[in-house]
């Protein structure tokens, strides 16, 4: 059956405090583009009709909502980034809108976040299709493709359920 291939852009803000160059150090952002290849969970054939397991539509929907609603022009930082407090402590409403991750939110773990979020919304959607490959293109020479159980390169949290696993809008926990 073939795949279905889809990209969405969204600007972002992160830094980087654990280890990264300096530069990386200080908040700056980037316009990234993530892609997604979604394939069919089990077999399937074109029926003579329709002749698609899901429409484009109704597979990019759920999917193009949380980049647009809650990736695009949000700030991602780690965990325990000094950053989160204060916003915290001093602008709760904005804090809403800050990715958090396990530590740094390097490219290389959200591609393992976000496509551990698009099959939860899959999986709620009705198991029909599965995120198979994303990438993110944080610029024009740099690209970060995952293929695999994401579950096996995010690193634990004591928490017992992250946003990450749950099909709705949440980015933090």
């Amino acid at each position: 059956m073939p795949d279905l291939v889809f990209t969405r852009r969204f600007a972002m803000g992160h830094r980087l405090i654990h280890g990264a160059s300096e530069s990386c150090a200080l908040p700056h952002g980037h316009n990234e583009f993530v892609t997604v290849r979604l394939e069919p969970t089990g077999p399937a054939r074109l029926d003579g009709r329709g002749n698609m397991p899901v429409s484009f539509q109704k597979a990019k929907q759920t999917w193009h909502r949380f980049v647009d609603e809650r990736l695009d022009h949000a700030l991602q930082l780690a965990g325990d980034d000094p950053l989160l407090a204060w916003f915290k402590a001093h602008e709760p409403a904005r804090a809403a809108r800050i990715v958090v991750t396990p530590g740094d939110p390097t490219t290389e773990l959200m591609v393992c976040l976000l496509m551990a979020k698009i099959n939860a919304f899959l999986l709620a959607e009705g198991g029909v299709l599965r995120c198979s490959e994303l990438s993110i293109e944080e610029t024009p020479t740099n690209t970060v493709s995952f293929a695999g159980n994401p579950a096996d390169f995010i690193p634990h949290t004591s928490l017992q359920q992250n946003w990450w696993n749950r099909a709705d809008m949440s980015i933090a926990d």
